[in-house]
Protein backbone atom coordinates (compact mmCIF):
# COMPACT_ATOMS: atom_id res chain seq x y z
CA UNK A 1 0.00 0.00 0.00
CA UNK A 2 1.08 3.06 -1.07
CA UNK A 3 0.39 6.86 0.41
CA UNK A 4 0.97 10.13 -1.40
CA UNK A 5 0.25 13.35 0.47
CA UNK A 6 0.36 16.36 -1.85
CA UNK A 7 -0.22 20.81 -1.73
CA UNK A 8 0.50 20.28 2.22
CA UNK A 9 0.63 23.72 4.12
CA UNK A 10 3.48 22.84 5.80
CA UNK A 11 5.41 19.90 7.09
CA UNK A 12 6.54 19.83 10.42
CA UNK A 13 9.79 18.35 12.43
CA UNK A 14 11.30 17.46 9.03
CA UNK A 15 14.63 16.09 10.31
CA UNK A 16 17.07 14.84 7.25
CA UNK A 17 19.47 13.10 9.40
CA UNK A 18 18.06 11.60 11.85
CA UNK A 19 18.86 12.54 15.87
CA UNK A 20 18.37 11.39 19.01
CA UNK A 21 17.06 14.51 21.03
CA UNK A 22 17.14 18.57 20.87
CA UNK A 23 18.06 20.09 23.92
CA UNK A 24 18.24 24.02 25.09
CA UNK A 25 18.18 26.81 22.50
CA UNK A 26 18.56 24.34 19.91
CA UNK A 27 14.29 23.42 21.17
CA UNK A 28 13.53 26.62 19.59
CA UNK A 29 14.19 25.50 15.83
CA UNK A 30 11.00 23.61 13.93
CA UNK A 31 12.44 22.35 10.39
CA UNK A 32 9.54 22.78 8.23
CA UNK A 33 9.44 22.35 4.40
CA UNK A 34 6.19 24.56 3.54
CA UNK A 35 3.83 23.85 0.31
CA UNK A 36 5.35 20.17 0.31
CA UNK A 37 4.74 16.69 -0.64
CA UNK A 38 5.46 13.69 1.86
CA UNK A 39 5.48 10.01 0.17
CA UNK A 40 4.28 6.50 2.37
CA UNK A 41 5.24 3.21 1.44
CA UNK A 42 3.33 1.00 4.04
CA UNK A 43 4.30 1.53 7.34
CA UNK A 44 7.33 3.71 6.78
CA UNK A 45 8.20 7.42 5.12
CA UNK A 46 9.98 7.20 2.03
CA UNK A 47 10.00 10.31 0.46
CA UNK A 48 9.71 14.07 0.82
CA UNK A 49 9.92 17.61 -0.86
CA UNK A 50 8.65 21.20 -2.13
CA UNK A 51 5.74 20.45 -4.54
CA UNK A 52 7.51 22.38 -7.37
CA UNK A 53 9.75 19.39 -6.88
CA UNK A 54 6.94 16.68 -7.00
CA UNK A 55 8.63 13.82 -9.13
CA UNK A 56 6.23 10.76 -11.13
CA UNK A 57 5.20 8.95 -8.38
CA UNK A 58 2.27 6.12 -9.16
CA UNK A 59 0.90 5.83 -5.95
CA UNK A 60 -2.24 3.47 -4.79
CA UNK A 61 -3.83 6.79 -3.13
CA UNK A 62 -3.41 10.25 -3.51
CA UNK A 63 -4.52 13.12 -0.73
CA UNK A 64 -4.72 16.66 -1.95
CA UNK A 65 -4.04 18.33 1.96
CA UNK A 66 -4.41 22.07 0.43
CA UNK A 67 -4.22 24.06 3.64
CA UNK A 68 -3.48 21.46 6.28
CA UNK A 69 -0.56 21.08 8.31
CA UNK A 70 1.15 17.16 8.39
CA UNK A 71 3.36 16.48 11.08
CA UNK A 72 4.53 13.59 13.35
CA UNK A 73 2.18 12.06 16.04
CA UNK A 74 2.82 12.40 19.48
CA UNK A 75 4.99 10.52 21.68
CA UNK A 76 3.70 10.17 24.96
CA UNK A 77 6.51 8.86 26.91
CA UNK A 78 4.59 8.53 29.97
CA UNK A 79 1.04 7.05 30.90
CA UNK A 80 -0.66 5.06 33.51
CA UNK A 81 -3.41 4.21 31.20
CA UNK A 82 -4.37 1.00 32.41
CA UNK A 83 -6.63 0.80 35.47
CA UNK A 84 -9.98 0.30 36.73
CA UNK A 85 -12.47 2.30 37.30
CA UNK A 86 -12.10 6.21 38.66
CA UNK A 87 -11.67 8.50 41.27
CA UNK A 88 -14.74 11.11 40.07
CA UNK A 89 -15.27 11.43 44.12
CA UNK A 90 -12.16 12.53 44.72
CA UNK A 91 -11.99 15.30 42.36
CA UNK A 92 -15.33 16.44 44.18
CA UNK A 93 -13.38 15.90 47.39
CA UNK A 94 -10.47 18.34 46.46
CA UNK A 95 -12.83 21.45 44.96
CA UNK A 96 -14.40 21.00 48.71
CA UNK A 97 -10.91 22.12 49.97
CA UNK A 98 -9.08 18.54 50.74
CA UNK A 99 -5.66 18.09 49.33
CA UNK A 100 -4.09 15.28 47.26
CA UNK A 101 -1.65 14.56 49.93
CA UNK A 102 -4.71 14.40 52.77
CA UNK A 103 -6.97 11.93 50.14
CA UNK A 104 -4.12 9.94 49.73
CA UNK A 105 -3.84 9.68 53.87
CA UNK A 106 -7.45 8.51 53.96
CA UNK A 107 -7.07 5.50 51.97
CA UNK A 108 -7.70 7.65 48.39
CA UNK A 109 -5.15 8.22 45.83
CA UNK A 110 -3.68 5.63 44.43
CA UNK A 111 -4.50 3.09 47.33
CA UNK A 112 -7.92 3.30 46.30
CA UNK A 113 -7.28 2.93 42.68
CA UNK A 114 -5.12 -0.58 43.71
CA UNK A 115 -8.32 -1.59 45.73
CA UNK A 116 -10.86 -1.29 42.58
CA UNK A 117 -8.03 -2.87 40.21
CA UNK A 118 -7.70 -5.71 42.72
CA UNK A 119 -11.53 -6.54 42.89
CA UNK A 120 -12.13 -6.00 38.90
CA UNK A 121 -11.44 -9.71 36.59
CA UNK A 122 -8.25 -9.31 34.03
CA UNK A 123 -10.53 -8.78 30.86
CA UNK A 124 -12.57 -6.16 31.88
CA UNK A 125 -9.35 -4.06 33.12
CA UNK A 126 -7.86 -4.92 29.59
CA UNK A 127 -11.57 -3.72 28.09
CA UNK A 128 -11.37 -0.26 29.88
CA UNK A 129 -7.71 0.05 28.79
CA UNK A 130 -8.29 -0.96 25.45
CA UNK A 131 -10.72 2.31 25.19
CA UNK A 132 -8.30 4.82 26.58
CA UNK A 133 -5.22 3.47 23.88
CA UNK A 134 -8.09 3.98 21.30
CA UNK A 135 -9.44 7.56 22.31
CA UNK A 136 -5.16 8.59 22.74
CA UNK A 137 -4.71 7.13 19.07
CA UNK A 138 -7.37 9.15 18.09
CA UNK A 139 -6.16 12.61 19.37
CA UNK A 140 -2.76 11.93 17.74
CA UNK A 141 -0.69 9.81 19.65
CA UNK A 142 1.45 7.53 17.98
CA UNK A 143 3.68 5.66 20.83
CA UNK A 144 3.23 5.37 24.00
CA UNK A 145 4.79 4.01 27.70
CA UNK A 146 2.39 2.33 29.93
CA UNK A 147 3.29 1.76 33.76
CA UNK A 148 1.91 -0.94 36.49
CA UNK A 149 1.12 0.56 39.62
CA UNK A 150 -2.20 0.39 40.90
CA UNK A 151 -2.00 -3.33 41.52
CA UNK A 152 0.23 -3.57 44.43
CA UNK A 153 0.31 -6.72 45.26
CA UNK A 154 2.38 -9.65 43.30
CA UNK A 155 -0.95 -10.53 41.31
CA UNK A 156 -2.26 -7.49 40.48
CA UNK A 157 0.79 -5.96 39.35
CA UNK A 158 1.44 -8.76 37.08
CA UNK A 159 -2.06 -8.87 35.95
CA UNK A 160 -1.74 -5.07 34.85
CA UNK A 161 2.03 -6.01 32.83
CA UNK A 162 -0.12 -8.76 31.25
CA UNK A 163 -3.06 -6.16 29.90
CA UNK A 164 -0.55 -3.82 28.58
CA UNK A 165 1.37 -6.95 26.82
CA UNK A 166 -2.20 -7.82 25.62
CA UNK A 167 -2.67 -4.27 24.19
CA UNK A 168 0.84 -4.02 21.89
CA UNK A 169 -0.21 -7.76 20.48
CA UNK A 170 -3.41 -6.19 19.82
CA UNK A 171 -3.03 -2.59 18.71
CA UNK A 172 -0.82 -1.36 16.07
CA UNK A 173 1.06 1.37 18.08
CA UNK A 174 4.17 1.36 19.48
CA UNK A 175 3.72 0.84 23.17
CA UNK A 176 6.36 0.65 26.25
CA UNK A 177 6.06 -1.46 29.55
CA UNK A 178 7.35 -0.30 32.99
CA UNK A 179 7.16 -2.04 36.51
CA UNK A 180 6.17 0.90 38.82
CA UNK A 181 5.64 -2.18 41.87
CA UNK A 182 6.75 0.75 43.99
CA UNK A 183 4.57 3.39 43.31
CA UNK A 184 2.91 3.20 46.81
CA UNK A 185 2.84 1.86 50.03
CA UNK A 186 -0.14 -0.58 50.46
CA UNK A 187 -2.27 -0.54 53.87
CA UNK A 188 -1.18 -3.84 54.78
CA UNK A 189 2.37 -2.51 55.02
CA UNK A 190 1.77 0.96 56.62
CA UNK A 191 3.63 0.17 59.43
CA UNK A 192 6.54 -1.72 57.99
CA UNK A 193 7.45 0.05 54.30
CA UNK A 194 10.86 -1.79 54.20
CA UNK A 195 8.76 -5.43 53.80
CA UNK A 196 6.62 -3.86 51.14
CA UNK A 197 10.09 -2.95 49.22
CA UNK A 198 11.49 -6.52 49.85
CA UNK A 199 8.46 -7.67 48.47
CA UNK A 200 8.59 -5.85 45.16
CA UNK A 201 12.55 -6.42 45.17
CA UNK A 202 13.00 -10.38 46.17
CA UNK A 203 9.12 -11.36 45.23
CA UNK A 204 7.57 -9.82 41.92
CA UNK A 205 10.60 -7.75 40.31
CA UNK A 206 12.09 -11.94 39.51
CA UNK A 207 8.96 -12.38 37.67
CA UNK A 208 8.31 -9.80 35.73
CA UNK A 209 11.75 -10.19 34.46
CA UNK A 210 11.45 -13.66 33.77
CA UNK A 211 8.11 -13.53 32.34
CA UNK A 212 9.55 -10.80 30.20
CA UNK A 213 6.45 -8.36 30.88
CA UNK A 214 8.55 -4.82 30.73
CA UNK A 215 11.06 -2.83 29.61
CA UNK A 216 11.70 -0.21 32.41
CA UNK A 217 11.23 0.43 36.16
CA UNK A 218 9.76 3.19 38.10
CA UNK A 219 9.44 4.16 41.44
CA UNK A 220 7.39 7.51 43.15
CA UNK A 221 10.42 8.69 45.15
CA UNK A 222 8.99 11.44 47.30
CA UNK A 223 7.87 12.40 50.87
CA UNK A 224 5.64 9.82 51.93
CA UNK A 225 6.33 6.89 49.33
CA UNK A 226 9.83 5.96 48.98
CA UNK A 227 13.02 7.25 49.83
CA UNK A 228 16.06 7.58 48.05
CA UNK A 229 17.87 4.73 49.82
CA UNK A 230 14.62 2.68 48.49
CA UNK A 231 14.88 4.22 45.11
CA UNK A 232 18.85 3.30 44.92
CA UNK A 233 17.86 -0.38 46.31
CA UNK A 234 15.24 -0.98 43.57
CA UNK A 235 17.38 0.44 40.19
CA UNK A 236 19.94 -1.81 41.77
CA UNK A 237 18.16 -4.69 41.46
CA UNK A 238 16.60 -4.09 38.79
CA UNK A 239 19.86 -3.52 36.80
CA UNK A 240 20.46 -7.51 37.05
CA UNK A 241 17.27 -7.70 35.14
CA UNK A 242 18.26 -5.73 32.48
CA UNK A 243 15.04 -3.24 33.40
CA UNK A 244 15.87 0.70 33.25
CA UNK A 245 15.03 2.89 35.28
CA UNK A 246 12.67 5.93 34.53
CA UNK A 247 11.67 7.56 37.94
CA UNK A 248 8.74 9.67 39.18
CA UNK A 249 10.77 12.23 41.00
CA UNK A 250 10.44 16.03 42.05
CA UNK A 251 6.42 16.06 42.29
CA UNK A 252 5.91 17.59 45.77
CA UNK A 253 9.50 18.02 47.54
CA UNK A 254 13.06 17.75 46.12
CA UNK A 255 14.31 14.90 48.04
CA UNK A 256 17.57 13.86 45.90
CA UNK A 257 15.82 11.97 43.22
CA UNK A 258 17.22 13.32 40.28
CA UNK A 259 20.59 12.59 41.10
CA UNK A 260 19.94 9.19 41.95
CA UNK A 261 18.30 8.83 38.65
CA UNK A 262 21.29 10.04 36.66
CA UNK A 263 23.39 8.07 38.80
CA UNK A 264 21.77 5.04 37.71
CA UNK A 265 21.54 6.50 33.92
CA UNK A 266 17.84 6.56 33.85
CA UNK A 267 16.43 7.21 30.87
CA UNK A 268 13.92 9.53 32.45
CA UNK A 269 13.04 11.46 35.26
CA UNK A 270 9.62 12.67 35.26
CA UNK A 271 7.52 15.39 36.76
CA UNK A 272 9.99 17.85 38.14
CA UNK A 273 7.28 20.49 39.32
CA UNK A 274 9.79 21.14 41.95
CA UNK A 275 13.48 21.71 40.86
CA UNK A 276 16.63 22.94 42.87
CA UNK A 277 19.92 24.26 41.17
CA UNK A 278 21.57 20.68 42.22
CA UNK A 279 18.89 19.35 40.45
CA UNK A 280 19.70 20.96 37.21
CA UNK A 281 23.38 20.67 37.96
CA UNK A 282 22.81 16.99 37.91
CA UNK A 283 20.73 16.41 34.80
CA UNK A 284 23.96 18.68 32.89
CA UNK A 285 26.04 16.34 30.81
CA UNK A 286 23.72 12.99 31.52
CA UNK A 287 22.05 10.94 29.21
CA UNK A 288 18.99 11.46 31.24
CA UNK A 289 15.40 12.75 29.46
CA UNK A 290 13.66 15.62 31.93
CA UNK A 291 9.87 15.13 31.59
CA UNK A 292 7.48 17.61 32.27
CA UNK A 293 3.31 16.42 32.86
CA UNK A 294 1.82 20.05 32.51
CA UNK A 295 -1.83 18.52 32.90
CA UNK A 296 -0.65 17.06 36.36
CA UNK A 297 -0.32 20.50 37.32
CA UNK A 298 -3.62 21.63 35.97
CA UNK A 299 -5.81 19.11 37.76
CA UNK A 300 -4.08 19.25 41.40
CA UNK A 301 -3.64 22.71 41.23
CA UNK A 302 0.37 22.85 42.03
CA UNK A 303 3.55 24.04 40.49
CA UNK A 304 3.94 23.62 36.78
CA UNK A 305 7.70 22.08 35.64
CA UNK A 306 10.25 25.29 35.43
CA UNK A 307 10.55 25.09 31.88
CA UNK A 308 12.22 28.11 30.88
CA UNK A 309 15.06 27.18 33.74
CA UNK A 310 15.75 23.74 32.77
CA UNK A 311 15.96 24.61 28.86
CA UNK A 312 18.24 27.91 29.86
CA UNK A 313 20.62 25.28 31.27
CA UNK A 314 21.13 24.11 27.64
CA UNK A 315 19.23 20.61 29.05
CA UNK A 316 16.43 18.74 26.56
CA UNK A 317 12.76 18.17 28.00
CA UNK A 318 9.98 16.10 26.56
CA UNK A 319 6.44 16.31 27.15
CA UNK A 320 3.93 13.55 28.35
CA UNK A 321 0.28 13.35 29.70
CA UNK A 322 0.39 10.91 32.46
CA UNK A 323 -3.32 9.97 32.04
CA UNK A 324 -4.22 8.23 35.20
CA UNK A 325 -7.77 7.92 37.19
CA UNK A 326 -6.12 10.51 39.70
CA UNK A 327 -4.26 13.12 39.19
CA UNK A 328 -4.84 13.51 35.06
CA UNK A 329 -7.66 11.96 33.87
CA UNK A 330 -6.79 13.07 30.35
CA UNK A 331 -4.60 11.33 27.68
CA UNK A 332 -5.07 14.56 25.55
CA UNK A 333 -1.22 15.29 24.48
CA UNK A 334 -2.64 18.44 22.63
CA UNK A 335 -3.55 19.93 25.57
CA UNK A 336 -0.31 19.05 27.38
CA UNK A 337 1.25 21.42 24.13
CA UNK A 338 -1.12 24.19 24.62
CA UNK A 339 -0.26 24.08 28.94
CA UNK A 340 3.37 24.17 28.01
CA UNK A 341 3.43 27.35 25.82
CA UNK A 342 0.45 29.32 28.17
CA UNK A 343 1.98 28.04 31.58
CA UNK A 344 5.40 27.08 31.38
CA UNK A 345 6.42 29.69 29.09
CA UNK A 346 7.80 27.41 26.26
CA UNK A 347 7.02 28.40 22.33
CA UNK A 348 5.32 26.37 20.06
CA UNK A 349 8.28 25.22 18.79
CA UNK A 350 9.96 23.59 22.02
CA UNK A 351 6.93 22.17 22.84
CA UNK A 352 6.79 20.16 19.55
CA UNK A 353 9.95 19.25 20.45
CA UNK A 354 9.49 18.03 23.40
CA UNK A 355 6.55 16.00 22.65
CA UNK A 356 7.72 14.81 19.62
CA UNK A 357 11.14 14.10 19.31
CA UNK A 358 12.37 14.43 22.76
CA UNK A 359 9.24 12.20 24.16
CA UNK A 360 10.53 9.47 21.45
CA UNK A 361 13.65 9.84 22.91
CA UNK A 362 12.39 9.24 26.61
CA UNK A 363 11.04 5.65 25.02
CA UNK A 364 14.20 4.82 23.53
CA UNK A 365 12.33 5.10 19.84
CA UNK A 366 14.16 8.07 18.47
CA UNK A 367 15.43 5.72 15.20
CA UNK A 368 12.12 5.11 14.13
CA UNK A 369 9.51 7.55 15.94
CA UNK A 370 9.28 11.72 16.10
CA UNK A 371 10.26 13.44 13.42
CA UNK A 372 9.57 13.45 9.28
CA UNK A 373 12.26 11.73 8.00
CA UNK A 374 12.97 9.19 5.63
CA UNK A 375 12.86 5.37 6.68
CA UNK A 376 11.11 5.92 9.80
CA UNK A 377 7.12 4.78 10.68
CA UNK A 378 4.41 6.80 9.17
CA UNK A 379 2.99 7.96 12.26
CA UNK A 380 1.65 11.84 11.69
CA UNK A 381 -0.94 13.88 12.11
CA UNK A 382 -3.15 15.82 9.17
CA UNK A 383 -4.76 18.75 10.62
CA UNK A 384 -7.64 20.95 9.88
CA UNK A 385 -6.92 23.71 7.75
CA UNK A 386 -5.50 26.15 10.10
CA UNK A 387 -3.54 29.59 9.38
CA UNK A 388 -0.41 27.82 10.94
CA UNK A 389 1.33 25.64 13.83
CA UNK A 390 1.13 27.81 16.43
CA UNK A 391 -2.59 27.88 16.13
CA UNK A 392 -2.15 24.34 17.90
CA UNK A 393 -1.52 24.95 20.99
CA UNK A 394 -3.28 28.57 20.86
CA UNK A 395 -6.69 27.23 20.26
CA UNK A 396 -6.44 24.95 23.53
CA UNK A 397 -10.11 23.87 22.92
CA UNK A 398 -10.56 23.00 19.48
CA UNK A 399 -9.96 19.97 18.19
CA UNK A 400 -7.67 21.11 14.88
CA UNK A 401 -6.86 17.39 14.04
CA UNK A 402 -8.53 16.06 10.82
CA UNK A 403 -6.51 12.91 10.50
CA UNK A 404 -4.25 10.37 12.18
CA UNK A 405 -2.23 7.74 10.74
CA UNK A 406 -0.37 4.97 12.43
CA UNK A 407 1.83 2.77 10.75
CA UNK A 408 0.77 4.48 7.43
CA UNK A 409 -2.88 3.07 8.22
CA UNK A 410 -5.47 6.09 9.04
CA UNK A 411 -7.12 5.19 12.48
Amino acid sequence: MSLLLTNIKELLQVRENNILKVSGSEMKKLPTIKNAWMYIENDKITDYGSMDKLPEIKADETIDASGKIIMPAWCDSHTHIVYAGNREQEFADRINGLSYEEIANRGGGILNSAKTLQETPEDEVYEQSAKRLEEVMRLGTGAVEIKSGYGLTEEAELKMLRVINKLKENYDISIKSTFLGAHAIPKDYKNDPDAYMELVINEILPKVAEQNLAEYVDIFCEQGYFTVEDTNKLLNAAKKYGLKPKIHVNQFNAIGGVKAGVDHNALSVDHLEVMTDEDIEALIGSETMPVALPSCSLFLSIPYTPARKILDAELPLALATDFNPGSTPSGNMNLVVSLACIKMKMTPEEAINAATINGAYAMELSDSHGSITKGKKANFIVTKEIPSYTFLPYAFGTNSIDSVYINGKLV
